[in-house]
């Protein structure tokens, strides 16, 4: 269930940037993309989960970067990589937020996909502002009346919720969610949350400044 953040007074609550750790995730299969891994494919002179760290690490703690391919390039990228628990299934992002909530020494953990590289620099602040207001172990980010459910802040302690989760069938991020509840914060810049998911969008965003 999702709720939006009410009240003045808590809504200027938030959470300090030290009980917060980024997690990049970088292990999907990248089929759209004809397998190749996201995360390292070049925009404008550094990879994709670069842009997507540069943004993040001013608004966290620490760094986390899950991955299942291409560890050593990953790792010079400067934070601890994480693989899935069955890294040749790419059982998609949650298995990587499994992860990152297993390797996770904050009370709070700030998802984000790789192929995002124009991040908002407020994501954090804004997120942790609606968790707060709303008593909530998890928000979102939405954006163009569309929700951006792996833009997701939650609590260290839901890990035990997502490992009873995948213990099913469904890997779908806002099914989990939804058993979990969740709150959600309105940024009204759709292009912070541009993604790539085929080469032409790649292209596409080569050209922009």
């Amino acid at each position: 269930m999702a709720v939006p953040a009410t009240g003045a007074a808590s809504a200027r609550a938030s959470i300090d940037p030290s009980r917060i750790t980024g997690l990049v995730l970088a292990g999907g299969r990248g089929s759209r993309m004809g397998g190749a891994d996201k995360g390292l494919l070049d925009l404008h002179g550094l990879s994709l989960a670069a842009h997507a760290m540069r943004r993040l690490s001013p608004q966290v703690g620490d760094m986390l970067i899950s991955a299942n391919r291409h560890l050593d390039e990953y790792a010079r990228l400067g934070a601890r990589v994480l693989q899935d628990a069955q890294p040749q299934a790419f059982a998609g992002p949650l298995a990587g937020v499994a992860a990152g909530l297993s390797a996770c020494t904050t009370p709070w953990l700030l998802c984000v996909p790789c192929d995002g590289p124009w991040l908002p620099p407020d994501l954090a602040q804004r997120l942790g502002q609606a968790a707060l207001a709303a008593g909530r172990d998890a928000a979102i980010a939405v954006t163009g009346g569309r929700r951006q459910p792996v833009h997701a802040l939650l609590r260290r302690e839901l890990l035990e919720s997502l490992l009873g989760f995948l213990a099913g069938e469904s890997r779908k991020v806002e099914d989990w969610l939804g058993t979990v509840g969740f709150a959600e914060a309105v940024f009204d810049d759709p292009r912070a949350f541009d993604n790539i998911n085929l080469p032409q969008q790649l292209e596409a965003l080569r050209g922009r400044d």
